[in-house]
């Protein structure tokens, strides 16, 4: 295996990037790169390398923010096969063979540089030990395992379950889709479910990561959102570091987000965005005012109360998923997805069984014409707005 650099902090580069034109992205990503130490130290000459995408189900045109947008993937290649590297690139995805690559214009660019794109659900999985907080074992793809490297290419957006995905949350495509659903059934609170995400975070670390912020996702990400310029390209060997910039940038406190959190308290990357050495623009020149985070985020309570009563707290900011019939097409998308078997139709629409839900969201995630929206109980929604305050009166107190 080629190794990475050495730094004595974790390096994370910034390089503005305007659009998805060519002459945009490719200078940008030369730039971070070269703030690295060059791509070579990195992935080293005729090594077998495996480009992890953020490709979600369903597939979806790539102007609605949802995927790493392909013409940033592209570029990426390109540099890749440059270092005369062995090139795969893939996702676990499901519907019908090809068509979801078809649909998010992956399959048009692979075949245009020659380079093998797969959908992991068809290439096998291997069981590997983990022995982390929450898992001793998962089954995890071949090529991911067979790899000398693994490029791991994520989209900065919002979550509405585990409020930021990024670095972290990409690595959790690897497993096979019934596991994931396993996992949603067996880690009902976002805190757990963080853990269970480092855990495989740790187990199959990437060599390199290289965040698509050009245009991410606010709002009800992450695929329920809203498309948000942000100009931005980031890379890391540290995908902790990454994400914990990359969230800053947003308007969120890095360490309040569990995947970040978790992983710097198990020293398995670096959240401190303090003990980041960050190469490229200052963050308040790239800072995006107004950033819309979903309704689960919440730090106002975090590390002030004791665990038993910011578990409740927690739990009083669970989303409810609901139907809008009205948009409801049948098409059962989330029926299949359900991780509880949830969800039925019913007089032409889906129809979710309160009592039965784990608040695990896939089906909100997986609905492309955005028929489900989310509900807060009354005291989550008290809590946002007490945090909304407590973070203007800050602000007043810091201008």
């Amino acid at each position: 295996m080629t190794q990475q650099p050495v730094f004595s902090r974790p390096k994370v580069a910034l390089a503005r990037c305007r659009s998805y034109e060519r002459s945009d992205v490719v200078p940008a990503l030369e730039l971070v790169f070269e703030k690295l130490g060059g791509l070579r130290g990195f992935v080293g000459s005729g090594k077998r390398i495996f480009v992890k995408i953020n490709h979600l189900s369903p597939a979806s045109p790539p102007e609605r923010a949802i995927q790493t947008h392909p013409a940033f993937t592209r570029e990426v290649l390109r540099l890749l096969l440059d270092c005369s590297a062995k090139v795969m690139v893939g996702d676990d995805i499901q519907g019908s063979p090809g068509n979801g690559f078809t649909k998010s214009g992956y399959r048009a660019i692979c075949s245009e540089l020659g380079v093998q794109l797969v959908n992991l659900k068809e290439t096998g999985f291997a069981e590997i030990d983990i022995k982390g907080q929450v898992l001793d074992k998962a089954y995890v793809a071949r090529p991911i395992l067979e790899a000398d490297a693994i490029v791991n290419l994520p989209k900065l957006k919002t979550h509405s379950f585990t409020i930021f995905t990024g670095a972290v949350k990409n690595m959790f495509g690897v497993i096979p889709h019934g596991l994931r659903l396993h996992y949603h059934r067996q880690f009902v609170r976002n805190d757990v479910f963080a853990r269970m995400l480092v855990d495989l975070f740790s187990s199959v670390p990437p060599r390199l990561n290289v965040m698509d912020a050009v245009v991410a996702m606010e709002g009800e990400g992450p695929s329920a959102g809203y498309p948000r310029q942000v100009g931005l390209i980031l890379a890391s060997p540290d995908g902790v570091a990454l994400d914990a910039v990359a969230s800053r940038i947003v308007g969120f406190n890095p360490m309040a987000i569990h995947t970040i959190a978790i992983a710097d308290a198990r020293k398995i990357g670096v959240g401190n965005i303090q003990q980041v050495e960050i190469l490229g623009p200052d963050l308040d020149e790239v800072t995006v005012k107004g950033f819309k985070h979903s309704a689960a985020a919440f730090g106002l309570f975090r590390r002030r109360l004791p665990s038993i009563v910011y578990a409740f707290l927690q739990q009083q900011l669970v989303l409810m998923p609901e139907v809008r019939s009205q948009k409801c097409t049948a098409c059962q998308e989330c029926v299949l997805m359900c991780p509880r078997g949830a969800i039925s139709l019913i007089d032409g629409a889906a129809f979710i069984r309160a009592e039965d839900c784990i608040h695990c969201l896939c089906c909100h995630e997986v609905c492309e014409r955005r028929a489900i929206r989310l509900k807060q109980l009354l005291v989550g929604r008290i809590i946002r707005q007490g945090e909304r305050l407590l973070g203007m009166l800050n602000r007043m107190r810091s201008s």
